[in-house]
């Protein structure tokens, strides 16, 4: 690889946060090692993720009042042909102002310093799946638009790194996937070699460096095979099951992949049960077991960063514990830090 996301036990966190206030939303960013720009749903609704990544799809219904987001078809036929005119423009999938002023904030800011910032785009398997139609049928089963929606995407995932690129050199992107944990039900109508072939056209597409984000629990081979290259994951919760894909693990370190521990929890309650120690511990058992399969020590140490475990909209705190939980993050790093590297 021509480029690499420095790893080091740096720190960053995932996007979605329970801030109303900009300005504190952002400082929480800047108080990591690698910055993003946050996204605030509790803030206003074009805040929210899934409105932020439909912004010129043609076809979607934004009712701001109800805070609902739904797609027509008959509206998709209306506005396709003005969206196919402006599909080389990068300025048009970017993210407007309307859509996230936090976004435009981000970007007035001087981070060239930082060792790297990161942005962030709902990803194709997860919008296809929570946007429906007039039908109530998630837009990702329709094998007509599907092919549209995922060029779509990756032209809103470039444009919006190029922007950040201007920022910093080190820029990259998460391609949030929650979604992902569900392609391997049987309830999803949406199964795992369509969604490979799918993955691999949407991120051929897509500039680099990039990689995804999720806190469920996927099949981890299937994800740890893609052309990725930074996985962010719960470690916190999904650990045990984690490990045990530790072939995979291993290649995807030796292609220089970079695994983000997700590994201090941001719920009250959970949060409550533990300190720095207790995490540093939790986190170096995890590793201890890779090592014993074979991976090799170091290269996991400089290829790894650390997150908060999750994104948490819903405490009796309400942002305490999230900020909280960012301070533990840096806390942890240092330790291991001090000790690793």
């Amino acid at each position: 690889m021509a480029y690499k996301i420095p790893g080091k036990l740096l720190t960053t966190a995932m996007a979605v946060m329970p801030h109303t206030d900009v300005s504190r939303a952002l400082d929480m960013a800047l108080s990591l090692d690698v910055p993003f720009w946050p996204q605030l749903p509790r803030y206003s609704y074009y805040e929210d993720m899934y409105v932020q990544a439909a912004e010129h799809f043609p076809g979607i219904i934004l009712d701001m009042e109800k805070r609902t987001l739904r797609f027509s078809m008959d509206k998709f036929g209306e506005e396709l042909e003005e969206t196919l005119l402006r599909f080389d423009d990068p300025k048009y999938f970017d993210i407007s102002e309307t859509y996230s002023v936090v976004y435009h904030r981000f970007l007035a800011l001087d981070l060239k310093d930082r060792p790297a910032i990161r942005g962030q785009l709902e990803g194709p398997i997860s919008f296809g799946f929570n946007v429906l139609d007039q039908d109530d049928r998630p837009i990702l089963f329709d094998d007509t638009l599907r092919p549209f929606m995922l060029d779509f995407l990756a032209k809103r995932l470039n444009a919006q790194l190029e922007r950040l690129k201007q920022l910093n050199a080190n820029a990259f992107m998460f391609v949030d996937e929650p979604g992902l944990q569900f392609l391997f039900s049987a309830m999803s109508g949406y199964g795992d070699l369509k969604a490979k072939g799918d993955l691999d056209h949407f991120f051929a597409q897509v500039d680099r460096p990039r990689g995804i984000h999720l806190c469920g629990n996927p099949d981890w081979d299937f994800l740890l095979n893609l052309d990725l290259d930074v996985l962010s994951l719960d470690a916190y919760t999904n650990a045990e099951i984690f490990v045990s894909y530790a072939p995979a693990i291993k290649k995807f370190l030796d292609r220089d992949g970079v695994i983000v521990w997700g590994i201090v929890p941001t719920a009250f309650e959970t949060f409550a049960q533990e300190q720095v120690p207790s995490l540093v511990q939790r986190l170096e058992n995890i590793w201890k077991i890779l090592w014993s399969k074979g991976i090799d020590r170091q290269k996991l140490i400089t290829r790894s960063m650390l997150s908060p475990a999750t994104c948490c909209l819903v405490n009796p705190d309400k942002e305490r514990t999230v900020e909280r939980a960012f301070a533990a993050v840096n806390q942890v790093a240092d330790s291991l830090k001090t000790k690793y590297l």
